[in-house]
This record gives C-alpha cells, structure tokens and sequence, in this order.
C-alpha cells in the first residue's frame, strides 16, 4: 500500500490510524523466565547485534521528528542494561522542550530499587510494573525462581521517588485467578492502579498456554461480584480500555487480545534492541533500522519508516486453543517489547 506525502508527514499508515507511540526494547535479557513469556532456557541475541545505546537514542530522535510524542522503553528487563539511566535522560531531554508529551518504562521491578530515583531524574513519571501474585511461592513457580520481595522493596522506592505505578497482571487460569480481587483491593490500598492482561501467543515457552489461558470475561467475575465496574473515557497511548471501581479509587484497566481485538484505533510502533521495527505485535514482518542506520545514517531511517506504515496490518491474528497453532510469531514478547 502506497503512503502519501501527508502520511509520510504525520506517520500516518495506511488505514489512516496516526502513530504517535513507539515502544522501544532496550534488551531481550531478562533475570526471570515467566512462563508464559519465555522458555526456561533462552538463548539471547549476541551483544554486538544489539543497538547501543546512543544509536537507540538517536533513532528515538528520528521518530520525535517525525510526530512520535510519546515514548515506552521496555525489554526484555530494561534495567539490567548497563548504563540504562543515561539512556533515559538522552531521550527524557526532549521532555524539556515539548517536543515528546511522555516518556514511560516497563519493568519486572527486581532491579527498580536501585534505580527509581534516577529514573524520575531523567523524566518518567509513570511505570508499569508486571506483578502477577501476591503470593511469593506462586511468583516464584510462575518466574521460574524470582523473589518477589525485590518487587516489593522496588515498588516502595518507586513510591518514594514519585513515580506513579501501574501492576500488570497477566490472568492466568489455575495460578493466580483467584487472587485478581485481592491485587485489586492491594493495588486501591497501595495507590498503584492495576490492568489485566490475556496471555499472548508470542514465541515457544515449553508450555501449552491453553492449560492457563483465562478469558477476560472470566477474570472479571470475582471483581464484578463485589464492585460495579463502570466504563471510563481515560486513555495512557495504549491498548488497554479502563473502568472506575465503585468503592474504591483504584483505576482497572483490561487488555483482551484474544477475546476483544484492540486494533482498530492502533497508534503504536515497535522497535527490538537489534533496530527492526514490527508495525504489529502479532506478525513478522519488520524493516531493519539498524543495517540502514549504520550504512547511511540519521537521513537513510525515513524511507524505511515510510515503508513500515505502509506495510502495517490492520489487525493481528492471536488465538488460542487446541486447533490453533502453538505460537502467533516465533519471537518472544522479550524480544518486540511490551
């Protein structure tokens, strides 16, 4: 499909949906292997394939040029990327100037202690923490041996810096959906807002996701038993549609890749750590940033961004069940971003 000077002008695809949001995976390396995310033994991208960090950084210029206004860094774990911090602040500048509304982070908190108050120095504001349980043996059975209190003495210091923090919890059926009421009761408590996940069928994990695959209607029905749940107007950039919790302050936010498709108003872009942007979470296919970056510079990304606009699809194509095939992409969601 052709993009016209106008698209090209306003990273316009060709739908007509405007993209103002790229999420930008800084690492595939993780510190916990949850199980519906990634295998238990990872084979990660050699470091020599992976951007470094200032040519993230510059790459992230190149798209605020071109209308992005809002920016989420993600892995993978982005903290346990040296030197993450100044890459924050490299991009966080262009806070100071309006030219990007908001710059945000994706973490598993294990490394958040260390550095929240650096983080809200650089310009982040909001987090979004990815906590699945209360329960430290169940996070451990579900990450594969993390320890959950080096979640919790990172929430208390992303707390105590000032940053607003969001827990996203993937519903998971015979692990943890009967404690989706009691985050949400923490979450009020603790002043953390809460969204519900589906699980993805994004790469192999030595798992079959049927066996724990929870509809969102199904997650809901404990916190439909206790709370009115009403519909609210509020949008972050992304895919999830949030509702008032009657009785308590807390804000639910749900994502429902498989049973309600979010992606007719899609405004987002994905860049891996290896410089290929995938116009959608769901298929390959992808242009390279990187080779083209490293070969003709900052001017040589435009051509390849107009390219990846119009090539972007109109939806995705997630399922599960047992007639469907095992994964929708070979990738892991480490590798694009969340």
């Amino acid at each position: 499909m052709a993009v016209t000077d106008l698209q090209r002008a306003h990273l316009t695809d060709g739908f007509g949906r405007r993209i103002d949001y790229l999420r930008i995976s800084v690492t595939d390396r993780c510190d916990l292997r949850c199980r519906y995310c990634m295998a238990e033994r990872m084979t990660f991208l050699p470091r020599n394939e992976i951007l470094t960090l200032e040519e993230i950084g510059l790459i992230a210029d190149r798209f605020i040029a071109r209308g992005v206004s809002k920016i989420r860094l993600s892995g993978g774990e982005p903290l346990v990327r040296r030197d993450f911090t100044d890459l924050a602040r490299r991009i966080g500048r262009h806070l100071d100037d309006g030219s990007l509304k908001e710059l945000t982070l994706t973490t598993n908190g294990t490394h958040l202690a260390a550095h929240a108050e650096n983080l809200f120095g650089a310009g982040i504001r909001r987090i979004n923490v990815s906590l699945d349980t209360l329960d430290p043996a169940v996070f451990s059975h579900i990450t594969r041996g993390g320890d959950i209190s080096q979640v919790m003495t990172g929430l208390e210091a992303a707390k105590a810096a000032g940053l607003t923090v969001k827990i996203n919890m993937v519903a998971l059926k015979g692990l943890n959906q009967d404690i989706i009421l009691p985050m949400l009761h923490w979450c009020d408590a603790q002043g953390h807002d809460l969204t519900l996940i589906e699980t993805m069928p994004l790469g192999e994990t030595g798992e079959d996701r049927t066996d724990h695959y929870l509809p969102m209607d199904e997650a809901l029905k404990p916190v439909r038993a206790r709370h009115l749940l009403t519909p609210m107007s509020a949008r972050t950039g992304g895919p999830a549609r949030y509702f008032a919790v009657d009785g308590l302050n807390v804000r639910l936010g749900t994502i429902t890749p498989l049973t309600h498709n979010f992606c007719a108003d899609c405004n987002r872009m994905r860049m891996t750590c290896e410089g290929r942007i995938f116009m959608c979470l769901g298929h390959e296919d992808h242009v390279d940033l990187k080779t083209a970056f490293r070969t003709g510079g900052a001017d040589a990304l435009d051509p390849l961004i107009d390219r990846a606009l119009g090539a972007k699809p109109l939806r995705h194509e997630f399922a599960i069940g047992p007639d469907e095939r095992p994964a929708a992409t070979h990738r892991h969601m480490s590798v694009t971003g969340g």
